[in-house]
């Protein structure tokens, strides 16, 4: 970028400010927090529309000597927003901005074939979540389970002890069933510098996790006519048995390595899906940037939504988490997430980011359904996220999670060799591709529940059927320690021939 503003595609502000300008603040951040400034001012820049759609950014070495700081931060800004779907480029072409980003008003982030219908319990297995183990089990890989060892008593005591000290006696009546002010700003600022969604405090629902974020949209949904809601396949069987709570019909919608097929969304004929977009469950992919564009784009012509569950967002091992789809639009898409992955799932706390046309309904659904959440809990986690609790715990979990990953992977290579761990290096599970000479699928599978470890494959959580041999296993990790893992293979290995 020259030092005007301006490329050969024109990236100056409508107002007149050269484009590179609005980086600057971001450039002159503190170091250790330079690059995720630098990111959040360019997807700000994209989302309120002074950098345009088709608008050609400026090389990493141009922009990195305008901005005076180093050409990696500039690279890593690019790479994470294409990933996102905010840009788009390719080797030798340069990178533009892209045209999936719709923000009405300009936006901003607030404070910071077709698949068949299933009937209405889903597939046959109870969710993503382990459950208690049943007699015999010596080791437990179905995935879903934080270690609940983790959670921070000393923090969250602490906390409550403030709270009960402060909290004024009004506080203590019937909440609104939007959640207590405070948790909402301060999940609001905590989600758009975490999550980079659009993220009005307004806007947010505080809710008992993602389930009952998913049961407040089928009701609203099944009230303005709608009868089916498309899930991903495979994909978790939860979201078929709660939208089926509220009247719905679920409709498996194929994946393939990048997200969602768009010829069978397209014939479907549902005009509301939900999604795993940053870490799809249980296929491990991350959408690519192509396919969060196109579902975008059909939400828009179908005058649809998108039900986005960002169930482990925050953790990625390898890289920094690909930000949330609703950041791109959301006023077509639905954003839910909880604490479960990262405090305990025993707490029900959760929120859902709604889009305006839909927010009244939302609310008075709420409202009919339980009047709110206690008020003390939130109160509890608005205090653990503004005071820096929350990000804390997050940090402690990232190392702990990552050191199981690796030490499954190490025991997989062990004793099952050739075994394949396909996904990105992220969330609290892995799918394992185990070779045919150890299966079949049926026989391992009984043969390691012998050896007391507990497995779930792939074909539990979708309907195709592989007829291929090897047996695919959705493996969770994060619950167990390092030593656990490593026997847990071993006692699979010794059961199967390994």
């Amino acid at each position: 970028m020259t030092p005007s503003g301006t490329t050969s595609g024109g990236a100056a502000d409508p107002a007149g400010q050269p484009a590179w300008e609005l980086l600057l603040p971001a450039a002159g951040a503190p170091a250790r927090r330079r690059g995720r400034a630098l990111q959040e001012a360019l997807r700000e820049a994209v989302r309120s529309g002074r950098l345009a759609a088709g608008t050609r950014l400026p090389s990493t070495r141009e922009l990195a000597a305008d901005l005076g700081v180093s050409r990696g931060l500039v690279t890593e800004a690019y790479e994470q927003l294409t990933a996102e779907g905010y840009l788009r480029g390719a080797r030798g072409a340069g990178t533009w901005v892209g045209g999936a980003v719709r923000v009405p008003g300009g936006g901003g982030s607030g404070t910071g074939g077709a698949g068949g219908t299933a009937g209405a319990d889903g597939r046959g297995v109870r969710g993503p979540g382990a459950g208690v183990p049943g007699p015999g089990v010596r080791v437990d890989f179905r995935p879903g389970t934080p270690d609940l060892s983790l959670f921070p008593r000393s923090a969250w005591a602490a906390a409550q002890r403030s709270v009960l000290a402060r909290l004024p006696h009004r506080a203590l009546g019937y909440p609104d069933p939007r959640g207590l002010p405070e948790l909402r700003e301060a999940l609001a600022g905590m989600l758009a510098r975490r999550r980079g969604v659009v993220a009005d405090p307004e806007r947010l629902v505080v809710c008992s996790g993602v389930a009952q974020a998913s049961t407040l949209l089928g009701f609203v949904l099944r009230a303005r006519g709608l009868r089916t809601v498309g899930v991903e396949d495979p994909g978790s069987p939860e979201h078929g048995r709660l939208f089926a709570s509220t009247g719905m019909e679920t409709v498996w919608l194929p994946l393939d390595g990048e997200g969602l097929r768009p010829e069978p969304l397209a014939a479907s004929g549902v005009r509301a899906v939900v999604v795993t977009p940053s870490h799809q469950f249980p296929s491990g992919i991350g959408w690519s940037a192509g396919r969060r564009a196109a579902l975008l784009d059909w939400a828009r012509a179908v005058d649809g939504y998108v039900l986005e569950d960002d169930y482990d967002g925050d953790f990625r091992y390898d890289r920094a988490p690909v930000g949330a789809l609703q950041g791109l639009d959301p006023e077509r898409v639905v954003y839910a997430g909880s604490v479960s992955k990262s405090l305990a799932p025993g707490l029900r706390l959760g929120w859902t980011l709604v889009p305006e046309e839909l927010l009244d309904e939302v609310v008075e659904r709420k409202r009919t359904m339980d009047l709110g959440n206690p008020v003390l809990d939130q109160a509890v986690l608005a205090e653990f996220v503004t005071r820096g609790g929350y990000d804390r715990q997050l940090r402690r979990c990232q190392r702990a999670y990552r050191e199981r990953r690796d030490a499954l992977l190490a025991a997989l290579a062990e004793h099952l060799p050739g075994t394949g761990v396909s996904g990105i290096a992220a969330g609290l599970h892995v799918i394992a591709r185990v070779p045919a000479r150890f299966g079949p699928p049926e026989r391992f599978l009984a043969r390691a529940a012998g050896a007391g470890v507990a497995l779930r494959s792939l074909e539990e959580y979708g309907t195709a059927r592989p007829a291929d041999g090897d047996v695919r296993l959705v493996i969770g990790y994060a619950h167990l320690a390092p030593s656990a893992i490593a026997e847990g293979i071993g006692l699979v290995a010794g059961a199967v021939g390994g």
